[in-house]
């Protein structure tokens, strides 16, 4: 367990401030967070701020899928698409428990388009794998993929296979990482103003918000890992288009699926997509203009409700599907460069790089391809450090994380399935997490995968400032049960509450501030009429 994210490793802020970094990262999504754990397995003094939580912003709302972009291929990025296919397969080979396979099924009806030009993409998608696969089903093979599909003039149906993830712990379990090698990652620090000398960068004003302190802290080299917010500090780099992408969670006896099943909307053709995902089924996504205040938490609208849920009702017509099934809603703001597309769904992903003296910066990008975007900005990095010389090869994304010992004995209840997933998403502290465990701690929460037990841990070294750090990041708790957990929250405040240190009029806060956050924000949106 790092020290620093322990209930008082916050002292040691002071110190971590006077120090002179040869790297300060702004920005605790996977960006930077794979920029961070890349300078520090190369020798780097490295440290990370983030004006909120990791993955706070678009790490922790995107689609969860680690994809290999099978619809850029369509648009001619053959590029970025064999960049994602590759790093998809490093991440299932590195990251089991964390980063798993997932198949896509996608119904096709007679009259409909489109058939030999998404097969023929398909094998080219094979071919960039390095794998082949038999794609083409006929009716009665896909509905015993995909059973609850709509039957009328189903002539049969496209199978593939990607991967999903659960990108808040992909980038908790990256953080952890770089700091086995000894950077240093701090949450709920912001980066005010750049520091100048003679023009060159040469660092950050931070502000710690949990604190109040302000600190002048040094880098030999400073990276904007924004995201959405890139920019903001210097006002230079490419232009920015934030695209809002929305989803839906249900039940997973309520849309149960075994396969994620892929469609075309209805009313303009964009594909929609279902799949089970931590013990539920997460239906998505939407792709519009942002307009409203990045500082604000992105949220799903009335109109992007309705359109997701069409959808379901079109491809799943004899479920009956209807909000009330909803379990929660989540909004994410994609940092796409803008590329002057009427239609925002035909922005391209690339990422871009670019450096000042003492300043390298990132913009773009998608998740699967984090680790390809670290090596690019660290190859900018390095012309601005003459004396650091590393060839920035690719090794493996993460260290296979050893056996835990747990005295010799794994606890009761500890499943091959849940150690893979215990090992996945926190690597070599999983042991730790496993000795720390109270008894019948490994059985999972009801209606999720997430064990009592990883609560615990996160709630003791997982650097956790606020409830929702806990139950929207943390662990997935607030998207994954009903209002968020509430009926739970008796038994998460005893387990959880000694961990944290809080008072109870400290708890009090928490909860009645957490249960305002969701309403507004992962809830159902206010119907108008």
């Amino acid at each position: 367990m790092n020290a620093l994210w322990r209930r008082d490793g916050r002292a040691a802020l002071p110190g971590l401030m006077e120090k002179e970094w040869d790297l300060l990262v702004i920005g605790g999504g996977i960006t930077g967070a794979g920029i961070l754990l890349e300078a520090a397995r190369r020798g780097l003094k490295a440290l990370l701020v983030e004006q909120r939580d990791f993955a706070w912003g678009t790490s922790s709302r995107s689609s969860k899928l680690v994809h290999g972009g099978l619809r850029y291929l369509k648009d001619g990025h053959l590029h970025l698409t064999r960049e994602s296919v590759r790093e998809r397969e490093s991440l299932l080979r590195d990251a089991p428990g964390l980063v798993e396979p997932q198949g896509f099924a996608f119904a096709h009806y007679a009259g409909q388009r489109g058939r030999r030009s998404f097969l023929a993409g398909l094998a080219v998608y094979d071919l960039l794998a390095g794998r082949r696969e038999r794609h083409w089903l006929r009716p009665q093979e896909f509905l015993a993929r995909a059973p609850n599909v709509g039957q009328a003039n189903l002539a049969g149906g496209i199978v593939y296979t990607d991967a999903k993830t659960d990108d808040a712990r992909l980038v908790l379990r990256t953080l952890c990482e770089a700091m086995d090698h000894g950077a240093a990652a701090l949450n709920y620090v912001a980066a005010r103003t750049l520091l100048r000398t003679d023009g060159r960068v040469g660092g950050a004003v931070l502000h710690d918000g949990v604190g109040g302190a302000d600190y002048a802290v040094r880098a030999r080299v400073t990276v904007d890992a924004t995201g959405a917010w890139s920019g903001a500090l210097h006002g230079k780099g490419p232009r920015l288009r934030p695209l809002r992408g929305s989803h839906l969670v249900l039940p997973a006896w309520r849309l149960p699926l075994a396969q994620a099943v892929s469609l075309m909307h209805p009313r303009d053709g964009r594909p929609v997509f279902a799949y089970p995902w931590e013990g539920t089924t997460l239906v998505g996504t939407t792709d519009l203009d942002h307009e409203q205040p990045l500082a604000s938490e992105a949220r799903i609208t009335r109109a992007e409700l309705d359109y997701l849920l069409a959808a379901l009702q079109a491809q799943f017509p004899q479920l009956g599907i209807v909000e009330e099934d909803v379990l929660s809603t989540f909004a994410g703001v994609r940092p796409v460069i803008a590329g002057g597309h009427a239609d925002a769904s035909r922005e391209g992903r690339e990422h871009s790089v670019w450096s000042e003296d003492g300043l390298v910066a990132v913009a773009g990008g998608k998740l699967t391809t984090f680790r390809a975007i670290a090596l690019d900005a660290l190859k900018q990095v390095r012309v601005q450090l003459p004396d650091w010389r590393d060839d920035l090869r690719p090794c493996r994304v993460f260290a296979p994380p050893p056996p835990p010992a747990c005295g010799g004995r794994l606890p009761a209840g500890l499943s091959s399935g849940l150690l893979r997933r215990l090992q996945g998403r926190h690597g070599a502290s999983a042991g730790a997490l496993l000795a720390a465990a109270g008894e019948g701690e490994c059985a999972l929460i009801p209606g999720t995968e997430t064990p009592w037990a990883e609560l615990r841990w996160a709630a003791r070294a997982e650097a956790v400032q606020r409830l929702d750090d806990l139950l929207l990041r943390r662990t997935r708790l607030g998207l994954q049960l009903r209002q968020g957990g509430a009926a739970l929250m008796p038994r998460i405040r005893a387990l959880c509450q000694p961990e944290l240190g809080w008072d109870d009029a400290r708890w009090a806060r928490e909860e009645q501030d957490y249960a305002a956050l969701w309403r507004a924000h992962y809830g159902l949106p206010e119907n108008p009429a």
